[in-house]
């Protein structure tokens, strides 16, 4: 039997990676990436069904934090926000020294924190919802809806930088693809939070939105996994 000589360098692989209590820290927090954006969508979509007077292609998601069950979405978004916040520590820890590593995950943080704050501070009703409410928007916007806005607005610009940012640790690893894929989710949802900022309640407005944001998701879910599956390797 020939002996082998054993390479310090050498990432530990196997058994030995996925019994270090680091790596199985990091992987966990990450998996919240992966979970954030379905929990988010399926409880919205649920709502959105059960709710009457919601119009999924007109009226705000905001607007379901109103009425006798507006609770349902405001933990909605105070959980999806802490799974968001979990799922960067996980980043910061698994892209510690790495290009985008420390800002890309740190800003994410900020919109999981944004979420938070839309789900302490409800946005004003408007345009019929809840049922009674009057047509249009509101004469006045209260203090608590200034603050959702405020909150989603800060939480949506931190998930938009991280994602260019997350492109310069893809291109600095010549992940060309990736790169271009990260970048690519930051502009679309610029474009889509820009047509929500306007106001307008149209429904090409508001679906575009909706695809940005199930874009978003899908970027940090597949950008979770990735890190997931080096963590692992590593």
């Amino acid at each position: 039997m020939v002996a082998q000589s054993f390479d310090p360098s050498t990432p530990v692989q196997g058994p030995a990676a996925a019994c270090d209590p680091a790596a199985r820290v990091t992987r966990s927090l990450l998996g919240y990436g992966v979970l954030a954006g379905p929990f988010y969508v399926l409880v919205v979509l649920a709502q959105a069904l059960l709710r009457s007077g919601f119009d999924l292609a007109h009226d705000d998601v905001s607007l379901l934090s109103n009425g006798a069950y507006g609770w349902v979405q405001r933990v909605n978004f105070g959980l999806t926000g802490l799974m968001v916040v979990a799922c960067a520590v996980g980043m910061a820890r698994a892209l510690s020294g790495e290009r985008g590593g420390t800002w890309g995950p740190r800003l994410l943080g900020l919109y999981g924190i944004g979420l938070i704050g839309a789900g302490i501070f409800s946005a004003d009703p408007m345009n019929g919802f809840p049922p009674g409410t009057p047509d249009g928007r509101p004469a006045s916007v209260s203090a608590a809806g200034t603050l959702h806005l405020v909150s989603a607005g800060i939480g949506f610009l931190g998930l938009i930088v991280a994602t260019f940012l997350l492109a310069r640790y893809f291109a600095a690893h010549e992940m060309r693809t990736w790169a271009i894929g990260s970048a690519l989710t930051g502009i679309l949802f610029l474009l889509g939070f820009g047509g929500l900022a306007s106001g307008s309640s149209s429904a090409a407005v508001v679906l575009g939105f909706w695809a940005a944001l199930l874009i978003a998701w899908c970027w940090l879910a597949a950008t979770s996994i990735y890190l997931y599956r080096r963590v692992g390797a590593a």
